[in-house]
């Protein structure tokens, strides 16, 4: 398991750059069949592995381009934290961008990267950049911008 970066307060965060790394994460057939369920989102390219093999332009399933951004908010709780911090409200995100689709069977991991901070009367405005890589590939999967409120 990576070391979660711990940082004594929101003035130990400013001014850092890389946050951390994630441990990778199987996104499996069944990880992908399961976020189908949930948001609806049946699509054969994402749930049908023989018609994606056999008609699909990446020779197999694909996980949903939602379920890959989603495990970027995954990656922040395994990659950072902030001392005095009573919660952490996800503000949405700026820029999305998908480069790479994830296969089934692929490992991706998240690297974070301190864009910016503004200080709050209770806490902080954050943006991290998260990287969302593949194993063995060499573009990520994603590049997104989060937005978090550190309340204090």
């Amino acid at each position: 398991m990576a070391p979660i970066a711990r940082f004594t307060g929101i003035d130990d965060l400013v001014g850092r750059d890389l946050l951390g790394t994630s441990d990778w994460v199987l996104v499996d057939q069944q990880l992908i069949d399961r976020f189908a369920d949930v948001t609806g989102d049946r699509q054969w390219i994402h749930v049908d592995p023989e018609r994606a093999r056999r008609d699909g332009p990446f020779g197999s399933t694909i996980a949903h381009g939602a379920l890959t951004l989603s495990l970027c908010v995954t990656f922040l709780e395994e990659i950072f934290s902030v001392d005095g911090v009573t919660y952490m409200i996800n503000g949405g995100f700026d820029r999305v961008r998908f480069q790479t689709p994830v296969r089934a069977g692929s490992h991706v991991r998240g690297v974070v990267h301190l864009r910016h901070t503004r200080r709050m009367a209770a806490g902080a405005r954050v943006v991290v950049r998260t990287t969302a890589e593949i194993q063995g590939e060499r573009r990520p999967a994603c590049v997104a911008d989060h937005v978090l409120v550190l309340q204090m």
